[in-house]
């Protein structure tokens, strides 16, 4: 039986790692994504926290799949290095909680700006990423997210090819390609699979870009699955419901919520024949 192994955005839960943990534990999962804990984004949280956070996941025999930093979430235009600096800390997060997966973004781009106007910027600074990653036996993960120059199939493969790192590799999320206006199986899973590590769960409805569970939106997400599963797909799926609420640095499901999402997710990979351990 293909087995994947199940975790999810802690901070879509509550803020509290303790509740976080708990939740996510009784859903199953044994593996928590790191965005934010007490309130504090990942890439802020200072030493002692990191300590606690990582005795928390330990003390419940869990693990962290991922550090899901806000890293390329700024206007290209006007990053002046600083992210550099931001990907050092998340980094820093990465090897004190035990994960080897940092998430990151490509940068936004100001208004009425075409994507190839910032390509020649945004592969600088992602080869920088790259290398800095390299040298920290990391991997970093890049998000399809709405407005950044990979939001869309073709631009997230030309980003990871033309950087060209073992070190870049994918975390495919259809809710995401949805709301950009995207089929994520027809248009993107044939071009994007030799380059996908890392799956991110959540669907969205195209007409109104209202994210929904995964399997009740146009996100494709059965014929996902099950091209997943065939292609022998054996990595993480991390629940990223958004139910409650969406911004520019995440969302919020809370656990009623999240337990929906979490819910609606096994019923598909139970459907292929997939086991969630």
């Amino acid at each position: 039986m293909t087995a994947w192994t199940l975790s999810g955005f802690g901070d879509e839960i509550d803020p509290e790692p303790a509740v976080q943990l708990a939740v996510l534990g009784a859903l199953g999962a044994r593996h928590i994504e790191v965005r934010s804990a007490w309130g504090t984004n990942v890439v802020e949280l200072g030493d002692a926290q990191l300590d606690a956070l990582a005795e928390a996941v330990d003390a419940r025999g869990m693990a962290v799949s991922a550090v899901a930093s806000p890293v390329g979430k700024v206007d290209v235009t006007t990053e002046d290095g600083g992210e550099l600096d931001r990907l050092r800390a998340a980094v820093a997060a990465a090897h004190r909680l035990g994960s080897r997966y940092v998430r990151i973004f490509s940068f936004y781009r100001p208004a009425g700006v075409a994507p190839a106007e910032i390509r020649a910027a945004v592969l600088a600074r992602m080869r920088a990423f790259a290398a800095l990653a390299e040298d920290s036996g990391v991997v970093l993960l890049h998000e399809n997210e709405k407005d950044i120059y990979g939001d869309v199939p073709q631009r997230v493969a030309d980003l990871v090819e033309a950087v060209d790192s073992p070190a870049l590799r994918v975390a495919w999320d259809n809710a995401n390609f949805v709301q950009v206006g995207v089929r994520p199986y027809d248009d993107g899973y044939a071009l994007l699979r030799p380059h996908l590590e890392y799956l991110q769960v959540k669907d969205a409805i195209a007409a109104t870009a209202e994210v929904v569970p995964a399997g009740h939106g146009d996100g494709q997400l059965l014929r996902t699955l099950t091209a997943l599963r065939d292609d022998g797909y054996a990595g993480f799926a991390s629940l990223e419901p958004h139910l409650a609420s969406q911004h520019e640095l995440g969302g919020f499901s809370g656990p009623a919520e999240f337990g929906r999402a979490a819910r609606a997710f096994v019923n598909l990979t139970a459907s292929i024949g997939v086991h969630l351990r």
